[in-house]
């Protein structure tokens, strides 16, 4: 009689409750790319090292105490994790800052997709008056214009132009390092085919991610981003007060329409929605079921989903992301100002 030692021992290494992904599903994602490149906008080292300064700037911004990072920090994953930014002179901005990392690949910036892109997105908080409240393109260019050390690399990531300090420029600067903030994961090492990239735990909840129904909005490299849904789609959502979509396209249809963010980083980008509602990552998954495809959704089932989605925090380039040395102020660079 052969012995069962071995039989049990297969038995026993396999995970309670463990389940098998469907590879073939796994081309409902695909690998995330190392960057976003735009046609119109030419991702050269000179434009990056510019955009890299511009997005640490505080001068662009009244008081000159708010930059690009400061509502999206780039050590905390793109995020501040707050419900709502301190913009200019206490006021909070009206929604949830959404991170950077990986925004470069969505169909459109901002939760209800008013910039077509990170370029265009890149001009509107600098004049937004709640948020860093310029009051104008050409106070920004005068702002730039007197920082001597500005002058020499807008030169060198725009040449030709006779005059390269222009707000589109400090546009495409910002939007050309934002371009390359990239953040693959083990998710990807296990798309690629090494099967042990992801533990059995994270696997089964994979597979719960994929039979749940998750993959009908979170889908493609940056699992969600591209296209726009209902809050609330099966089951209205309580206190809903933000027209969303419908405000910027004016299709009365799209009221309460959002831009279904990345899961990318999830688990380090909350409080979570566009109203920073949820703390809670299990919460936001279990309400996720409840209000949009209407599961009801078993606790094992909520965590499982949970654990996978933690898989998908990825790997920051500490280099690419390190704040650089800005240039000093010149004898005419305008004081800040705090109201």
């Amino acid at each position: 009689m052969k012995s069962l030692a071995p039989i049990l021992l297969l038995v026993l290494t396999v995970p309670v409750g463990a389940e098998e992904v469907d590879r073939a599903q796994l081309a409902l994602f695909g690998k995330l790319p190392a960057e976003w490149p735009n046609p119109q906008n030419a991702l050269t080292p000179e434009k990056i090292t510019l955009g890299r300064m511009l997005y640490f700037e505080p001068r662009l911004s009244l008081s000159q105490e708010i930059s690009c990072n400061s509502c999206h920090g780039l050590e905390t994953f793109g995020v501040d994790n707050k419900a709502f930014s301190d913009g200019h002179a206490g006021h909070k901005t009206g929604r949830n800052s959404p991170t950077v990392y990986n925004a470069a690949g969505h169909l459109a910036q901002f939760w209800d997709g008013r910039a077509a892109d990170v370029e265009a997105q890149a001009k509107g908080p600098i004049l937004a008056g709640g948020e860093m409240a310029m009051p104008s393109p050409e106070h920004v260019l005068k702002v730039l214009n007197s920082i001597p050390g500005y002058k020499p690399l807008f030169a060198a990531a725009f040449p030709g132009e006779a005059d390269p300090i222009n707000y589109d420029n400090v546009a495409k600067a910002i939007g050309a390092f934002e371009r390359k903030l990239s953040t693959p994961s083990r998710f990807d090492d296990y798309i690629d085919g090494k099967d042990d990239a992801l533990t059995a735990d994270e696997k089964r909840g994979l597979s719960k991610f994929l039979s749940t129904g998750c993959t009908a909005c979170h889908n493609g490299p940056t699992l969600g981003g591209m296209l726009y849904q209902k809050f609330g789609l099966v089951k209205p959502w309580p206190f809903l007060n933000d027209e969303g979509r419908s405000k910027i396209s004016g299709n009365e249809a799209e009221k309460g329409f959002f831009k279904v963010p990345s899961l990318r980083n999830i688990a380090e980008t909350g409080p979570y929605f566009h109203d920073g509602s949820v703390n809670s990552l299990e919460l936001a998954v279990a309400m996720m079921a409840e209000y949009q495809l209407g599961r009801t959704l078993p606790t094992e089932d909520v965590a499982d989903i949970a654990t996978f989605l933690k898989a998908l925090t990825g790997r920051v380039d500490k280099a690419y992301i390190a704040a650089p040395a800005l240039p000093e102020n010149g004898p005419d660079t305008p004081a800040p100002k705090h109201d």
